[in-house]
């Protein structure tokens, strides 16, 4: 068993890798910035393939329980928002910046959850949300690269992720299983997506992109569709087979991994002070993954 979780923490840690990496790639290398058509792909293909493989037997949706299915709409809009104002957010800022950014997600789950449903917060948790807080919150000001569209784009990716998290915490009665709400979130993405992608102007705006027939372009984006496609897959495993602290482990060390690597392959500048963010953040999230518990 304990092999058996190892294989399935190294996929999830390469899927991340590589999902990451590629995405970065096609963001800000090849500058294809029309996230309505570069999300609305990528969660086409990943309904396209869970349908195949629900059809195959290989996975299971539950796709009766239609007032499950209603109550779990507002979190698909919030998923949009997720992964829209990503896209946006990592085309303009380094991965390093942006995952510490995106970890303010977990600090503001926790004091929403410390305020509102009076949970019992050990002091590891506090701490880790302070230094995450405070990390994020001084990394604009010593940002060599910063970038205003950039760093607000990733405040809208924290708040919808955080409001997910929430909702999705609150309604653990449903019915839905994960990959159920996974399957309702790629549907529903989809078709706001392709609605949305011509009243913001990138449906025609893609016409005028420079490596639209370019062979790293298509490339880049299939294997986008795949990876985002076999990370979820991965990480639904590696939830189901890990205790919470055990979980977040493996995903630390893919962010970690992830973060060093992205500085070798992309231009990024890093001074003291942002080296100090950086690291505070990584503090933060490193007390973040040992606040939880090791058992299930």
């Amino acid at each position: 068993m304990s092999l058996r979780r190892s294989l399935v923490g190294l996929i999830f840690c390469t899927c991340y890798l590589a999902s990451y990496l590629v995405n970065k790639y096609v963001l800000s290398v090849l500058k294809f910035t029309y996230p309505t058509l570069f999300q609305g792909w990528q969660t086409l293909m990943g309904g396209l393939l869970l349908h195949v493989s629900w059809k195959l037997g290989w996975v299971e949706i539950n796709s009766s329980l239609r007032s499950d299915v209603s109550t779990w709409l507002p979190a698909s809009v919030l998923f949009v928002g997720v992964i829209y104002a990503g896209s946006r957010a990592l085309s303009r800022l380094a991965i390093p910046v942006f995952f510490i950014l995106h970890n303010v997600a977990e600090a503001f789950v926790c004091v929403y959850r410390k305020c509102f449903w009076k949970e019992k917060t050990s002091l590891a948790k506090i701490c880790s949300t302070l230094f995450l807080l405070a990390a994020a919150g001084c990394l604009p000001f010593n940002d060599s690269q910063y970038d205003p569209d950039g760093y607000f784009w990733a405040a809208v990716h924290v708040f919808c992720i955080g409001a997910y998290k929430v909702l999705r915490k609150s309604q653990k009665h449903n019915a839905l299983s994960d990959i159920d709400q996974q399957y309702l979130n790629y549907i529903f993405s989809v078709a706001l997506l392709a609605s949305a992608s011509h009243p913001t102007g990138d449906l025609l705006g893609v016409l005028d992109f420079p490596f639209l027939y370019s062979s790293r372009f298509h490339g880049g984006c299939c294997a986008s569709g795949f990876l985002g496609f076999f990370l979820m897959l991965s990480t639904v495993k590696l939830k189901s087979l890990l205790a919470p602290g055990q979980c977040a482990a493996w995903i630390f060390l893919a962010k970690v991994t992830t973060a060093g690597l992205s500085l070798l392959l992309f231009d990024v500048i890093l001074t003291r002070t942002t080296m100090g963010c950086l690291l505070l953040g990584l503090l933060g999230e490193a007390l973040l993954v040992l606040s939880e518990p090791k058992s299930s």
